[in-house]
């Protein structure tokens, strides 16, 4: 049977079919467009209290792994050209130990310039000595001799003053070697201080600098050190206790220590000492229900040998997430 297209309709025949077919189109677009309801493991798994505190008063805190001296930030004394970089993060160096030097040249010149200075004090030095004693060698002379005729007093008055002057031109070379002097310690100071070396003995963390590269003095507070390093064996962590929480804590006691993200991998850590300072809480975990308006009380302990290291489980810089014992009672 033939369609005669002059009699359709548009509403009441071609306008259903249209919201009929749209109909279909979002009833397939809902089905396929609807999220994976399957449920999976999470990639990280929450903090969890250990067996041993299970059923025991405790207080649990966030933290942060560090060097056992704290991290230690080198920088420059003085602003200039990197010249030389000597080491690289994970290098172990021993105090004293050349990290980096910046560009000596002005300053080796002006120890160079002093130190030609100084010879030229010295040879004046020894002029005016020859002098003074031919000065006072004739001096002596005149005074010596018997006649007071042979000898005028004009010749003596000349011979005193001659010995007066080479007193003084001594006095004005040694001057000179003193000024000479200062100026060549001065120099090498500077050198000394364009000559960065290790502060302590420890483990280099991270190097922010390169060869070639302007060091300047007048970074501002966001600027990164040189050089970060620490001392690695042994190696603490920094634990944080809510200022509310801090009077139940047991000091003295273990910690159990567990990396964020991995409760499973527990340790157990030494006390080592508690800061005198509660302090605002500056490290924070990123968490939506955390506190940033609190104070805490920091708490440090140390870590054991086997978790720390190359294949250890913890790293510095490294949050963790800790169970300390409270008090009884408590």
């Amino acid at each position: 049977m033939a369609i005669d297209i002059r009699n359709l309709s548009f509403s009441r025949q071609i306008l259903p079919a249209i919201a009929v077919v749209g109909l279909v189109l979002a009833a397939i677009f809902i089905l396929t467009g609807q999220p994976d309801r399957e449920v999976d493991e999470p990639d990280t798994s929450p903090p969890s209290v250990p067996g041993s505190l299970a059923n025991e008063a405790r207080v649990a805190g966030s933290g942060v792994v560090e060097p056992s001296s704290e991290l230690v930030q080198v920088g420059s004394a003085l602003s200039g050209l990197v010249t030389g970089l000597y080491v690289q993060p994970g290098d172990r160096v021993s105090e004293g130990q050349t990290l980096f030097t910046v560009d000596d040249r002005q300053a080796r010149a002006q120890l160079r310039e002093a130190e030609a200075a100084i010879g030229e004090a010295r040879a004046a030095i020894a002029e005016a000595q020859s002098a003074q004693a031919t000065a006072s060698s004739q001096l002596a002379l005149y005074r010596n001799v018997s006649d007071p005729a042979a000898v005028s007093r004009s010749e003596v008055i000349r011979a005193e003053g001659e010995a007066r002057a080479a007193g003084e031109r001594l006095q004005l070379a040694r001057a000179r070697l003193s000024a000479a002097q200062a100026r060549a310690s001065s120099a090498r100071t500077e050198v000394g201080r364009l000559t960065i070396t290790a502060p302590i003995a420890g483990e280099i963390l991270a190097v922010n600098i390169r060869k070639g590269e302007y060091v300047s003095t007048m970074g501002g507070g966001g600027s990164q050190p040189f050089i970060e390093m620490g001392q690695t064996q042994p190696m603490h962590v920094r634990i944080d206790i809510d200022e509310q929480q801090a009077p139940r804590l047991a000091l003295g006691k273990p910690a159990t220590v567990s990396p964020r993200g991995a409760a499973e991998q527990q340790v157990e850590a030494a006390f080592v000492r508690a800061e005198p300072l509660v302090v605002p809480k500056r490290s924070l975990t990123n968490s939506a229900a955390e506190r940033v308006d609190v104070r805490v009380l920091q708490v440090i302990y140390e870590l054991p040998a086997s978790a720390v290291g190359e294949n250890g489980t913890f790293r510095v810089g490294q949050q963790v997430d800790a169970f300390i014992p409270a008090k009884k009672g408590q």
